[in-house]
């Protein structure tokens, strides 16, 4: 099998593609934008396989998606390339609606046309995934689960691009027979996460000894899955998943945000301690809380774990663990990204 993910040398794409050289025999090809939150040096040691290719493509530049699908001829398209920062999305929406948007719309066109020109028998092999948040759900209550039956209430700009993305492959399914499938996941952590998000950004910023921000009260719950596992779980929904169907991705994780931060302290006293000794904890600061700040994710991964077989590897304990280890053990890494576009400062003020 031959493989295209968009988006591939982001945090979750590139997971993708280091699962797929690392666990199987299939060519991967990789297409990205390489904006400041894609990173060639995520992609480690894919990028010189002789099983991977790279294209430097937007989404949004029609002509670009034919020539790669007419040279690659992938068997799937794994389409994960988004904008997916709520707080950017808050500051400015234009990029989210571009890539979201008309980007999908783009790229599932361009889809369409080559899977309309293959053979019977490469059609009925061929899908078109699309990974996309639970954010798009909104916010749950004290209680309850988010199914793949719940109804669609984003809260934010970013959430609002990525359900109007979910409903364009629904129809490009229904409307035209394009063989999708789609997956919806909670919120992801691990190995080269871009720095804007919760864990590392407090990982990083503890170690600077700076200010660990905590949005209001830190009471906000989030359902947490390890990065690889959900590359994991992608692999298994492309490879057993059924046409038409989504499937919701989840760690069986909740936890308060600032349980996460005092969490992320407490290994950091652990395993690189202060030179004065003083706790990591004294560093956490209450910063008002953002415009439309969901209160509560959390996942129901049922219909994955009894169709797919599929169930994460990591707790959240050793996940969060490994994590912190890896920051520490490759500064350089999130050094260079800190040193580009982003440094760390407060984003979506804007109300």
């Amino acid at each position: 099998m031959k493989i295209l993910v968009t988006g591939g040398a982001g945090f979750i794409g590139s997971a993708v593609v280091r699962h797929a050289i690392r666990s199987t025999t299939w060519q991967v090809v990789t297409l990205d934008k390489l904006t400041y939150a894609g990173n060639r040096d995520s992609l480690a040691e894919a990028l010189d396989h002789p099983r991977h290719r790279f294209h430097l493509t937007d989404i949004c530049d029609r002509p670009a998606l034919d020539r790669v699908l007419a040279e690659e001829r992938p068997d799937a398209i794994l389409h994960l390339a988004a904008e997916s920062h709520v707080d950017r999305s808050i500051d400015g929406a234009a990029p989210f609606i571009t890539t979201n948007i008309i980007g999908t719309w783009t790229l599932l066109e361009a889809a369409l046309a080559y899977w309309r020109g293959l053979s019977a028998d490469a059609q009925r092999r061929f899908r078109f995934q699309h990974i996309s948040t639970d954010e798009v759900f909104g916010s749950l209550g004290a209680t309850g689960l988010f199914t793949e039956d719940t109804p669609y209430r984003p809260n934010s700009p970013y959430s609002a691009s990525k359900a109007s993305s979910d409903h364009l492959v629904r129809a490009w399914h229904h409307t035209y027979g394009l063989p999708t499938l789609a997956t919806n996941c909670s919120n992801n952590y691990g190995p080269y996460h871009f720095p804007e998000k919760l864990i590392p950004l407090i990982i990083i910023r503890a170690l600077r000894g700076e200010p660990l921000p905590v949005y209001g009260k830190g009471e906000n719950v989030r359902d947490w899955l390890h990065v690889e596992d959900h590359a994991e779980a992608l692999l298994a929904v492309l490879e057993r998943g059924k046409i038409g169907e989504t499937y919701n991705v989840g760690g069986h994780s909740e936890r308060r945000n600032i349980d996460v931060v005092r969490t992320i302290c407490a290994l950091l006293d652990e395993m690189a301690p202060d030179a004065q000794g003083r706790p990591h904890e004294r560093l956490i600061q209450y910063v008002t809380d953002r415009p439309g700040h969901d209160q509560r994710y959390a996942i129901d991964p049922t219909k994955i774990e009894h169709e797919i077989g599929w169930r994460p590897r990591h707790t959240f304990e050793s996940g969060l663990r490994d994590t912190v280890r890896w920051f520490l053990e490759n500064r350089a890494w999130w050094e260079r990204v800190m040193s580009g576009a982003y440094r760390g400062e407060r984003l979506g003020l804007q109300a």
